[in-house]
């Protein structure tokens, strides 16, 4: 089984398995604040792992282009099944990411019958393509879930976003400002600490 970071006790009564995005490992700052966050009070274990073109990349000191879909989802599959194994409860089992990582768990989430989603700014659509929504599936989806996203995300902002049919299973978060890492501008009066540490808050709340 691949390399994971955990953060959190782990006895938590809840686990959330967290992929990364499309360009940074699970050892960027952004995930690991996040970890950190979430698992602060110590009901949440925070389990990273890297999918198989981020481990190679790692490992090969270049870069690599995303898998395809079916090994990436397969690679999360692979993941979660290896938390059960180790004796973490289905109904105690959350699964999400950044970004790609976030798409990836929504795509399986009902499919696992995952405990919740958690999305840390969804690709709506590729930048400055609001024409080529990746909505489709979020219309049906059955997983309780929560996606915080920036409210000026260029993959989806919070005008466009608040305009989409999505399940009623689904809540958002905003976070002020912010941009797909949820970072805000200067003159906002806010700060990228801020912001992550509201999304940290909004998760721990979600899943109690």
């Amino acid at each position: 089984m691949p390399e994971t970071l955990q953060n959190g006790p782990p006895e938590a009564p809840w686990t959330l398995l967290l992929a990364h995005g499309a360009g940074v490992p699970m050892q960027a700052p952004f995930m690991a604040a996040l970890a950190e966050g979430i698992s602060a009070d110590g009901a949440i274990r925070v389990v990273r792992f890297n999918f198989p073109y981020m481990a190679e990349a790692q490992r090969s000191g270049g870069k690599r282009p995303p898998n395809g879909q079916k090994v990436l989802e397969a690679s999360f599959e692979q993941q979660y099944a290896a938390q059960l194994q180790q004796g973490v409860a289905r109904q105690r089992l959350l699964i999400g990411g950044k970004s790609l990582g976030g798409r990836v768990a929504s795509l399986i989430a009902d499919r696992l019958g995952a405990a919740g989603l958690v999305i840390l700014g969804y690709p709506f659509h590729p930048p400055g393509k609001p024409q080529n929504l990746r909505t489709e599936h979020l219309a049906t989806l059955q997983t309780p879930t929560l996606i915080c996203q920036g409210e000026r995300d260029p993959f989806g902002n919070r005008e466009e976003v608040e305009g989409y049919e999505l399940a009623a299973k689904i809540r958002l978060h905003w976070l002020p400002d912010g941009d797909h890492g949820f970072k805000p501008r200067k003159a906002s009066g806010r700060t990228e600490a801020l912001n992550l540490q509201q999304a940290a808050a909004a998760v721990r709340a979600f899943v109690a």
